[in-house]
């Protein structure tokens, strides 16, 4: 059945006009809402007998759900956040952040300007729901009344979008942040209106490196500057958080001295893993065995993926390109997670090059001998490992960009780890042998 016989089904159930009813279903169904939802909506906003009014029931910001269709919510708006997105051809400016009320909050976005601001008090008549990256979203448009209070609604939430890189999480919108620039470079990318000159880099702050992209690119944005950018939003990038940078953003000087060391945090594995991921993270951990697919390997020519017997997932039958690889097991009694060498670590571990690792293969007439050679080198020793790490359904990774062997002062580290257990006892409750 066609949108135009789904609006003329429901403007005569409703008895309303068709091009109305039309109008209103084609906004709904182009924001990702489903048709029956969005008729199911449309019957509430002309009234079937589903409530008295027409709209729907009041309901609280946690109990919101994907399988809603349309909600009237009360909550404090946290965040606004503004940019340009280009569907079905045109150009639209949109606002999106977040809102929250005593036991909950949601992100929206509203694709009118409803005036919104950091803090105000706001109750959203018939908001559309979808899903997005598996949580409900209010959807405020032409079919929401927006309704704001001079009283001011108690959140357990932080009111404008101040945040350190640590904080940030894919989804967030509206934020506000002071960093150094770390790392920038000028690329071209082929863009939604041809080629177009981007930023991209690496942002850091006490907290955290975080890399960036900024898609209309500002002066001010340049090496070992610090910078406030106010109305950034986050992305997803390779498994970890990304800061986005718009035409809409507001980026200026920082009075601030912004201490970001070249070093990466080090976190243990269990802490790192329950982050969801992070750009840049350092661990110590032991190497507990090197994984199949270690070693000298072969990559497909046209994807890079591993070619399993002369098979690519992408592309069949190739001639593989050699390569070296090492998957470690990591563990440093917290958690467990598999650090991925590059060609260029692993020829440093290996004592030789991909010729060197071809010849090794050959000569014994079995390519897992040179795996075995790396796994006699680094299994059962402590390594500080360093690199950006994602988490999925399948585990967690870390892509090292750095592989060291552990040098701290073990008694140190004994020190530390006392004083860290002797911590969580006296949050328990629980007395340490030895103290009063």
């Amino acid at each position: 059945m066609s949108l135009d016989d789904h609006a003329e089904e429901l403007a005569s159930a409703l008895g309303v006009d068709k091009q109305e009813v039309k109008d209103d279903l084609e906004n709904l169904v182009q924001y990702s809402v489903p048709v029956e939802e969005a008729k199911s909506s449309l019957r509430r906003k002309y009234g079937d007998g589903s409530s008295q009014a027409g709209e729907p029931e009041p309901a609280a910001i946690g109990e919101v759900s994907t399988t809603d269709s349309a909600v009237t919510v009360t909550g404090r708006v946290l965040t606004v956040g503004k940019r340009s997105i280009r569907y079905q051809g045109r150009d639209s400016e949109i606002f999106e952040g977040e809102l929250a009320d005593e036991g909950g909050r949601i992100s929206y976005t509203a694709w009118e300007d409803f005036d919104l601001g950091p803090g105000d008090t706001i109750t959203a008549i018939g908001a559309g729901v979808r899903e997005w990256e598996g949580n409900p979203e209010l959807n405020l448009g032409s079919n929401t009344t927006i309704e704001k209070s001079e009283d001011s609604l108690e959140v357990p939430y932080e009111i404008g979008g101040e945040a350190t890189l640590a904080d940030l999480e894919p989804g967030d919108r509206g934020v506000a942040i002071e960093v150094k620039v770390s790392e920038v470079e000028t690329k071209t990318i082929d863009g939604r209106d041809g080629e177009t000159e981007i930023l991209s880099g690496v942002l850091a702050d006490e907290s955290a490196r975080l890399p960036f992209t900024d898609w209309a690119p500002h002066d001010t944005i340049e090496e070992g500057q610090s910078v406030r950018i106010e109305n950034a939003y986050v992305r997803e990038f390779r498994g970890a958080p990304s800061v986005n940078v718009s035409e809409f953003s507001v980026v200026t000087g920082s009075e601030t001295a912004i201490d970001a060391e070249a070093g990466a945090p080090r976190y243990t594995i269990a802490d790192a893993i329950e982050s969801g991921g992070m750009f840049d993270v350092e661990v110590c951990a032991n190497v507990l065995a090197v994984r199949d697919g270690s070693g000298l390997i072969q990559r497909c020519p046209e994807c890079g993926r591993v070619v399993q017997k002369g098979q690519c997932r992408s592309h069949g039958s190739v001639d593989g390109v050699d390569d070296l690889r090492i998957k470690a097991i990591l563990d440093d009694g917290t958690d467990a997670v598999t650090a991925i060498l590059g060609a260029e670590i692993t020829a440093a571990i290996y004592g030789g090059d991909i010729n060197d690792a071809r010849e090794q293969a050959r000569e014994a007439m079995d390519q897992t001998v040179v795996a075995e050679t790396i796994s006699e080198e680094i299994v059962g020793r402590e390594f500080r490992v360093r690199g950006t790490l994602s988490v999925d359904e399948y585990g967690a990774n870390l892509n090292a960009s750095a592989f060291d062997e552990n040098d701290d002062d073990p008694a140190a580290r004994a020190r530390a780890l006392l004083d860290r257990i002797a911590g969580g006892q006296e949050e328990t409750g629980v007395a340490v042998e030895g103290s009063p």
